[in-house]
Order: C-alpha cells, then sequence, then structure tokens
C-alpha cells in the first residue's frame, strides 16, 4: 500500500507550445478552445495532468495527440511553472514544453477541445491559466536556435 501523506499536494500538469512557420516566416501557436471549465470557452495550450505510471515527456506527448490529434512532433522542455493561483480548481504545477509542428501536419479538436486553432504569436486571443506566460518563455527558447 502506497504511504499517504495527511498534507496537501500540488497536481502536476504538461503544457504543449506547439509552433508553426509559415511561408512569410511569421509563427503560430496551436491552441484549443476549452470545452470544460475552468476557462470553458476560452483558449489555451494543449495539455493535462500527469499520469502516475507517465513521465512527463510521455504526458504532454499523450495530452498533444489526444487533443489536437498530432503526432511526432519533438517536444523540448522550457520551464515549470507554479504560481500558487494559476489554477482556480487547486494546487497545480505545471512543466511546459514546445516543438515544431510540420506545415503538412493537420491538427483536429479532440477529448477536452471544443476546436482548435493557430494564431500568430504576435497575435494572440486572452488565454485561459498563465498560458500568456508560458508562451511567452517558450518562444523565448524556441527563437534563440
Amino acid at each position: 500500500m502506497p504511504y499517504t501523506y495527511k498534507y496537501p499536494r500540488p497536481a502536476v500538469t504538461a503544457d504543449a507550445v506547439i509552433l508553426k512557420r509559415k511561408n512569410n516566416g511569421r509563427v503560430e501557436v496551436l491552441l484549443i478552445e476549452r470545452k470544460p471549465p475552468p476557462f470553458q470557452g476560452m483558449y489555451a495550450l494543449p495539455g493535462g495532468f500527469l499520469d502516475m505510471e507517465e513521465t512527463l515527456e510521455e504526458c504532454v506527448v499523450r495530452e498533444t495527440m489526444e487533443e489536437t490529434r498530432l503526432e511526432g512532433i519533438s517536444f523540448h522542455q522550457v520551464a515549470a511553472f507554479s504560481a500558487p493561483d494559476r489554477d482556480p480548481r487547486h494546487r497545480t504545477v505545471t512543466v511546459a514544453f514546445y516543438g515544431w509542428a510540420d506545415a503538412e501536419q493537420s491538427p483536429k479538436a479532440g477529448s477536452d477541445a471544443k476546436s482548435l486553432r493557430w494564431f500568430p504569436v504576435d497575435h494572440l486571443p486572452e488565454l485561459a491559466f498563465d498560458h500568456d506566460l508560458i508562451i511567452k518563455k517558450a518562444l523565448e527558447r524556441a527563437l534563440e536556435k
């Protein structure tokens, strides 16, 4: 039987910043329109909760597949985001990853995504959680390479 602590512990998630470079050189990011609360109807990064038997790297690949139907993206870790109030449901720490999609890949909304859409990184809608900060940090990392 696993040991159970008497004090609360945070949940862990993985978020995916999926980028695409257009022919004109502009960079776009793939966002999902959230189906469930919180932030129902707002745009957010694909992502979700870590399962007990998987790594963060496996989690980001699984969540990307479940929410966008995209496969084969090589993800790179950006940073952990742990502001105490970043998720209104409970204490959640996320580890963000970025990856580049191929121009010919066609994402399709799945599971928690009502719809999805590519947005120019310099013209984003209002985002759920702290995803604006995550995208900013991911772009710094992705464009420095």
